[in-house]
């Protein structure tokens, strides 16, 4: 089937010291020859070996000029890679031209004039989908390695890329077909193939395969920590240090700091890396009995933000005694993932460890002594954030981890089809009801891969594609 050929500039568009241009399709090849001339002035790209990059030109093919010098747009380095050992499987050509904006607005105009149309957001990726280059989850994959704001997300793409969602996914539908063709060969041919004691091998069978999907379902909160950042909240009374910490976790005076308590009367948010982790932080006002209108909604919303987030971090004035508000923070977090920090230690201490662990009823809370006004204690407590996600809830060194939400609902489904299966078998129920929620759960894992979804998702998909991916 021939295909256009479509063209778009794959690098960000600003000056730069190299720009790439991506040309794609059954045209390539023979649009790029009319364009491109070695240093002798001689057109003979369409003669070269796949998988090769020369050194050349491109030249204005549309001007008058006799003389070729006089239409050179570009000095330029050009990679070819013919079909089928493409990204997109079809003939392939890069241009890597110098980075100027309107030089590659120029090259990009000469080879839209000699054939080629601009491609759509993700339309490259798209292509190397539709012709079996990738499935779904890897061109997936793809687009979360662009988008990574941290090493663990890029980590955990790269997996994905490479295939590890896709594996597991393929290896689970490899298992379920195989009894969905046991049960539809046994019920065709009843005299050749017996369903005798097969209950209690599907039933063991689908325990495994459950057990299995259910720990993909419970990665994806971990997935989506790593890859959109550990929502973080600052808690705490007023003037106990939260802006203080904010700032020196930034590394810029970001928020307002004084003396005088409640001067974050709202939240404020930022986003920063610690240890490679990334989190979505957030400063709330201090939380205490106050009459003051707008202090009581800075208290509520910190009081929401809190019960919301991923990672409480609990500031304490170490030289003031716990009071009637401290008590009244430890019972909103007490069950959150906290880590707890004595402030102000610089200080004369008034407050002990013991007493705010017998508050929080744990004896293995996280604890740190810090004084932001010397710059003590934030790299012990940066290892215990760095141990408490990384060692605990974000571990990804070697298992699958489920990053992508519509991966995780075509899970839960997957699960609640396994769970009608074995519903059936405690029921002793006909074949055909195994049968029906088999070939359920086949279907929704096929929807990760793509091997069970319309166009419509397909084309919604690429459309958050960058252009020239």
């Amino acid at each position: 089937m021939k295909t256009d050929t479509i063209v778009a500039i794959a690098t960000a568009l600003s000056d730069s010291g190299i720009g790439i241009i991506r040309v794609t399709g059954d045209d390539a090849v023979e649009i790029v020859n009319r364009l491109f001339v070695n240093k002798n002035g001689k057109s003979c790209f369409c003669r070269f070996k796949t998988h090769t990059i020369h050194y050349g030109y491109i030249i204005d093919c549309f001007s008058k000029e006799e003389d070729f010098q006089k239409r050179i747009v570009d000095e330029v380095m050009v990679a070819l890679m013919k079909a089928p050992n493409s990204y997109t499987k079809e003939d392939t050509v890069e241009i890597n031209c110098h980075g100027g904006v309107l030089l590659l607005q120029k090259v990009l105009d000469l080879i839209i004039k000699c054939g080629a149309r601009m491609a759509e957001p993700g339309e490259f990726t798209k292509r190397a989908f539709l012709n079996g280059r990738i499935d779904l989850a890897k061109a997936e994959a793809v687009m979360d390695l662009i988008h990574s704001q941290n090493e663990f997300a890029l980590k955990s793409s790269v997996d994905q890329l490479r295939g590890s969602v896709s594996e597991a996914v393929r290896k689970l539908r490899e298992e379920i077909i195989y009894e969905i063709a046991f049960i539809e060969s046994a019920l065709d041919d009843p005299e050749h193939i017996s369903l005798d004691g097969y209950e209690e091998k599907l039933q063991e069978k689908a325990v495994s395969i459950l057990e299995r999907v259910q720990k993909l379902i419970a990665s994806a909160d971990n997935g989506k920590m790593m890859k959109e950042g550990i929502n973080t909240v600052i808690v705490g009374k007023p003037n106990v240090g939260k802006s203080s910490l904010l700032n020196r976790m930034v590394g810029e005076e970001r928020a307002i700091v004084t003396d005088i308590a409640g001067t974050t009367r709202d939240v404020l948010q930022e986003y920063i890396r610690v240890s490679g982790i990334s989190l979505n932080i957030i400063d709330t006002a201090g939380i205490h009995n106050t009459e003051d209108i707008v202090e009581k909604i800075g208290v509520e919303r910190a009081k929401e933000y809190a019960a919301k987030a991923d990672l409480i971090i609990y500031v304490v004035d170490s030289s003031v005694p716990l009071d009637e508000s401290d008590r009244e923070i430890i019972s909103v977090i007490k069950d959150k993932k906290v880590i707890t920090l004595l402030n102000k230690s610089d200080l004369e201490g008034k407050v002990s460890e013991e007493e705010l662990k017998e508050l929080f009823g744990s004896k293995d809370m996280e604890l740190v002594r810090t004084s932001t006004k010397e710059n003590t204690g934030m790299e012990e407590f940066e290892e215990i954030i760095k141990n408490m996600f990384l060692q605990g809830r974000i571990k990804s060194n070697e298992e699958v981890v489920i990053t992508n939400m519509r991966h995780k609902e075509a899970l839960v489904e997957t699960e609640k089809s396994l769970k009608m299966v074995m519903n059936s078998l405690e029921m002793h129920m006909p074949e055909d009801f195994y049968f029906i929620d088999l070939m359920s759960a086949y279907a929704s894992l096929g929807y990760i891969i793509g091997e069970e979804v319309n166009e419509d998702l397909i084309n919604e998909i690429f459309t958050k594609f960058c252009m020239g991916k």
